[in-house]
């Protein structure tokens, strides 16, 4: 004897319909894939950030004024395994990148990305530069999606979703392409031979070389001409240079001078002598 069939309760119909088309609901696939931007402009990609352009008019589509636009980084290899937010609490902050290998940043309103040109007077910069706050890794008080310098050369993926106010999840574009970061040079790689320099290089290199060395010589000999001075005066103190030619003193009197202390009476200068007596 089977159970006594009951009608189905009219309050569960609306449950039922409701659980079977949720999974028919899917979120909403922008055909659109970010990209570095193609202005020129100095420094698109550096070593701890890169600039994409604005997705002007492309997540517009069925949104709200309260919607708010997102950026996804995460590394080549992990962005797959990254699952859309479904509340504000589970929007992972920068630090994660390291942990999770993806975080979400430069939150915009519908209102900072307008259709219009970037240079038809709105204001706007023309690109969003991912890493570009290097004042997240100073100050902890910054909030927690603060768009911080990326750690490592990557390679990346971005995408940008689209979430309403309730942190759910609305629209979403595609994955872009890797994008790698610049890296510097270790000094052990810099090849230093000089064969494998220009030839305008080493015809710059080898005159200034000789300038060098003109300039030594002339210290050089400015040196010499100067400490040797006292030397020559100390040689020849009794002895006149006139140009080349050297020659000594000679005195004009055969007999010298007599001296003021043993002067005899009659001999000073300017007296006439005093007449003798015997005379």
């Amino acid at each position: 004897m089977g159970l006594p069939w009951r009608p189905p309760r009219p309050w569960l119909l609306p449950l039922v319909v409701l659980v079977w088309a949720q999974p028919c609901m899917s979120l909403e696939l922008i055909p659109y894939k970010p990209q570095i931007t193609a202005w020129d402009l100095e420094g698109k990609v550096t070593a701890t950030t890169f600039s994409l352009e604005q997705p002007r008019c492309v997540l517009d589509q069925h949104a709200s004024a309260a919607d708010t636009i997102w950026l996804v980084v995460a590394f080549s290899n992990t962005s797959r395994d990254f699952q859309n937010p479904q509340t504000l609490a589970e929007i992972p902050a920068s630090p994660q990148l390291l942990t999770d290998g993806y975080y979400m940043t430069l939150p915009l309103t519908l209102d900072q990305l307008p259709c219009e040109d970037p240079l038809g007077g709105s204001g706007g910069a023309p690109v969003l530069r991912v890493g570009n706050d290097a004042g997240c890794l100073a100050d902890f008080r910054q909030p927690r999606y603060c768009n911080s310098p990326l750690p490592s050369p990557g390679p990346y993926r971005v995408k940008f979703l689209r979430l309403d106010s309730r942190g759910s999840p609305q629209a979403e574009t595609s994955w872009s392409d890797p994008i790698a970061l610049q890296q510097g040079k270790s000094p052990g790689s810099i090849d230093t031979w000089p064969g494998r320099r220009s030839g305008g290089m080493v015809v710059i290199t080898s005159i200034l070389s000789a300038l060098a060395g003109l300039l030594l010589l002339a210290f050089l000999a400015a040196c010499t001409v100067r400490f040797s001075s006292p030397w020559w005066s100390e040689e020849a103190p009794e002895q006149l240079r006139i140009g080349s030619f050297m020659g000594k003193r000679y005195m004009t009197h055969h007999i010298p001078p007599c001296e003021a202390a043993t002067l005899p009476m009659g001999c000073e200068p300017g007296l006439e002598p005093l007449p003798s007596l015997s005379a």
